[in-house]
């Protein structure tokens, strides 16, 4: 898999952010996904019809009312606190062990892959960028989409 080096990544900043440090362990392991391979897990993972969230057709898992539960959760206040737990929507939905290989999917092209235990520890960092991203794991179901209104909503892909 191609990635891009994170101090090359457009919008590396978000994990470079003063009041939210990541351990520079963490940092060796989170890995923004070049676009040709990011492209490639966007049209295998998520969709074939657009290429970013807001852009979600029937035809799109993503648009499916039964992939979701019904009740979106909070993860605006959350991440506001000085608490480092994810929202309790998203802790309780995914059983990941802490190696699942997790994309965090902001658009066709943009994508970064870590691990489920890199993203719990720096999710408020993930969600400097809220306009509809979707977290999946390899060869997992369990799905969860951010919103820029502060609700997050889980759910399991067909």
């Amino acid at each position: 898999m191609k990635y891009i080096p994170l101090d090359e990544y457009r919008k590396g900043w978000i994990f470079r952010h003063k009041d939210l440090p990541v351990s520079a362990e963490d940092l060796a392991a989170i890995k923004p996904v070049a676009a040709e391979r990011a492209e490639q897990i966007w049209a295998l993972q998520v969709s074939q019809n657009c290429d970013h969230p807001r852009e979600f057709d029937t035809g799109d898992w993503a648009v499916r009312n039964d992939v979701w539960q019904e009740e979106p959760g909070d993860w605006q206040g959350p991440w506001d606190s000085d608490e480092p737990e994810l929202p309790a929507i998203v802790a309780e939905h995914f059983d990941w062990d802490d190696q699942t290989v997790v994309w965090f999917c902001y658009e066709s092209d943009h994508i970064i892959e870590t691990t489920w235990a890199v993203f719990r520890r720096n999710w408020k960092n993930f969600l400097f960028m809220d306009d509809g991203p979707l977290l999946i794991g390899r060869k997992r179901k369990q799905v969860a989409q951010f919103f820029e209104t502060g609700q997050v909503r889980v759910g399991s892909r067909p």
